[in-house]
């Protein structure tokens, strides 16, 4: 390899807008295909600089700081895919449903991974920066599932992003979601509260299940429509966060949501595939929040996909054919 290609020193001035991120952080955005462990053993000796000193990990960044990255070779195998006209299109304007200079709330297609990885070639956040060139800084203020759509909040600047998230764990940002699930929802029940533990597999797969032995979980449930005694939809607004809340509860309730791999009724799932209704039905319906900016109250509603709208057409005719 000439000497021209071998990999140089470089020095990166911190923007405004990533002030107050650390510095393992700052690195692992811009050393895309280089491994965590290169990354953390360059700074612990020292190679990395900042502002010419020595820094730890856990450093947190000033705007106009000078990061001095060493040599290291990136991966070119591992370079994110690039997006599709379509697709870099939707995220740039269909799928906004409100934007300012803080923050963009967007309706996340289902069957959408929100990051790469894990053997996902291409996240969300991804495609964004590539559906948005002109935004410095785009991070995620929470996470959905792969197949669950609605409202997902992007924060602008690392200021709204610390704002938001400080929501998330004060338990003040109220998320509701729809779901079908299978069978007629109890009247009684109109919260869940058990506890909810991961579950060993053999394969490695993320499974989560309720136990004593597991962290508190809470959702709180309310039937929207009932289609005779085999679907209810319902609302479900989970309290805390946990990994699959709502799918494991409604679950632990005898009524699994439609179309689930994971937890669902397979046959079931299979039979409104074939009718025109193949997804995970779960929709985050709805966010509110506080502005970071002004103080005020947002609440922001993401319409559902048209397959949503199957359910009813899929169920009468998987009724017929009884």
């Amino acid at each position: 390899m000439s000497e021209a290609l071998q990999p140089q020193v470089r020095f990166i001035d911190v923007p405004p807008e990533l002030a107050g991120q650390r510095l393992d952080n700052f690195l692992l955005a811009r050393l895309k295909g280089v491994p965590k462990t290169l990354i953390y053993r360059i700074i612990r000796k020292g190679e990395v600089r900042v502002n010419k000193k020595r820094a730890k990990a856990e450093t947190r960044l000033q705007a106009g700081d000078s990061v001095r990255v060493p040599p290291v070779r990136v991966a070119e195998k591992t370079g994110v895919p690039q997006v599709s006209a379509s697709l870099k299109q939707h995220l740039a304007h269909q799928a906004i449903l409100y934007e300012d200079d803080q923050l963009m709330l967007l309706n996340k297609p289902a069957g959408l991974a929100v990051h790469g990885g894990s053997g996902v070639h291409l996240g969300l956040i991804e495609a964004l920066r590539q559906a948005r060139p002109d935004l410095a800084f785009v991070e995620l203020v929470h996470r959905l599932d792969k197949d669950t759509s609605g409202c997902l909040l992007v924060a602008k600047n690392r200021q709204a992003l610390a704002h938001l998230q400080d929501q998330l764990r004060a338990r003040t940002m109220r998320k509701v979601y729809w779901a079908w699930v299978l069978g007629a929802w109890p009247e009684q029940i109109e919260q869940v509260d058990q506890p909810i533990v991961r579950i060993p597999t053999a394969s490695g797969e993320r499974m989560m299940g309720t136990g004593a032995e597991g962290k508190p979980a809470l959702t709180r449930f309310r039937v929207l429509q009932r289609l005779e005694q085999d679907l209810t939809l319902v609302q479900a607004e989970p309290v805390t966060g946990r990994t699959h809340q709502i799918r494991v509860h409604a679950r632990a309730v005898g009524c699994p949501l439609l179309g689930d791999p994971k937890y669902g009724e397979d046959q079931i799932n299979k039979a409104y595939h074939k009718a025109g209704a193949g997804r995970l039905f779960l929709h985050a319906f709805s966010l509110r929040f506080q502005d970071p900016l002004t103080g005020r109250e947002r609440c922001i509603e993401a319409p559902v996909e048209p397959l949503w709208e199957a359910v009813q057409a899929a169920h009468a005719q998987i009724g017929r054919s009884r």
